[in-house]
């Protein structure tokens, strides 16, 4: 599962990158300093795995993990072909959850492609290259439909025109009420604007009533996206920024928020050799969770023993949760639940 930063040039998003991912990619005080896409993997931070480790006292802690993805710049024209605004959108088409980095600080030393600071005017740029391209894709697989003898296609077509209309007035498909058919639909043309969005602003250190910031805020609020806030001026200090607690919290909160974009949810294995984070989509079976681990569990899946990590915190081991009646014993459909810890009892 991937997330992918867009955003317009220049305007830190290769900076967030290198900091969510530990990454090393350049990052320069020009636009289209990131040509090819950069590819990182970051850490879910989860405090129940510290929690856990202090009852089991493991040798080896392992988190859930997603994958980042810093995409150049888009501009003006992009959905034309505009600044190889084509390749930066088909790196769009890749991601599951689209992280879309605004610039809200007001330091002019930095440039700015627009030339000015307008976050609202930003956000309008980027919806418009991602609409007009959605646009032009379904307006192309319209008239493929169109062309076709003996067209017995009318549900689809309808839908076609429906979020075609929709689009043109300057709106993103995610905010438009598809029902489960229509969805079903367009599943298979990998529209840029369906996708969901974390919004993060880049704003002045400590600088929350920036009227800039104040405005943008209003508009996503509106679009019902989450928003987290962040604050990577002098990006190039990265010894200053590791310290500053305000950066720091903002920066697993954005984590969070993408995993729960990504719809993932975490499970546990505990044991003396390690505590594992394991990620797997919300509502997935316990036959379905054993499948992450390894093949052969679900092949051979008998059964599964499950204790919430907050009643394994509450009786503080594993017997003692047993004898309280908090141990479960499941069986294939059981739907795994954000925490459980699980072990999994097959045939080998």
């Amino acid at each position: 599962m991937k997330c992918g930063i867009i955003g317009l040039p220049n305007i830190g998003k290769s900076t967030l990158f290198n900091l969510i991912s530990n990454s090393q990619v350049l990052s320069e005080n020009f636009p289209f300093c990131t040509i090819e896409p950069n590819y990182g993997i970051t850490n879910v931070p989860d405090k129940r795995l510290d929690e856990l480790n202090t009852f089991i006292n493991t040798r080896k802690i392992v988190p859930s993990k997603i994958q980042i993805v810093d995409i150049a710049g888009l501009i003006k024209g992009s959905h034309k072909g505009d600044g190889l605004g084509n390749k930066f959108l088909s790196y769009i088409r890749e991601t599951n959850v689209v992280i879309h980095m605004i610039r809200c600080f007001r330091d002019m030393k930095v440039l700015h492609v627009e030339g000015s600071i307008n976050p609202i005017r930003d956000k309008e740029i980027i919806d418009i290259e991602l609409q007009m391209k959605d646009l032009e894709t379904l307006e192309n697989h319209l008239n493929k439909i169109n062309k076709k003898p003996k067209n017995n296609h009318k549900c689809f077509i309808e839908t076609l025109k429906k979020i075609i209309s929709y689009l043109k007035k300057g709106k993103n498909i995610r905010m438009y009420p598809l029902k489960e058919d229509e969805r079903k639909y367009i599943k298979n043309l990998h529209l840029l604007t369906i996708k969901p969005v974390l919004y993060v602003c880049n704003i002045d250190e400590k600088d929350c009533n920036n009227p800039l910031y104040l405005k943008i805020k209003e508009m996503v609020e509106k679009e019902k996206s989450p928003m987290v806030v962040l604050s990577l001026k002098n990006e190039s200090n990265s010894q200053k920024e590791q310290k500053n607690i305000f950066y720091q919290s903002g920066i697993n909160k954005l984590i969070l928020e993408a995993y729960k974009l990504l719809n993932l949810q975490s499970f546990f294995t505990v044991g003396e050799e390690e505590i594992r984070a394991w990620s797997i989509p919300n509502h997935w079976t316990a036959y379905q969770a054993s499948s992450v681990i390894h093949t052969d569990l679900k092949k051979g899946f008998i059964c599964a023993e499950i204790i919430h990590y907050k009643n394994f915190i509450k009786y503080g081991s594993e017997e003692e949760a047993k004898k309280a009646g908090k141990k479960l014993l499941v069986g294939k459909n059981y739907i795994v639940q954000d925490g459980d810890i699980i072990h999994f009892r097959f045939n080998r």
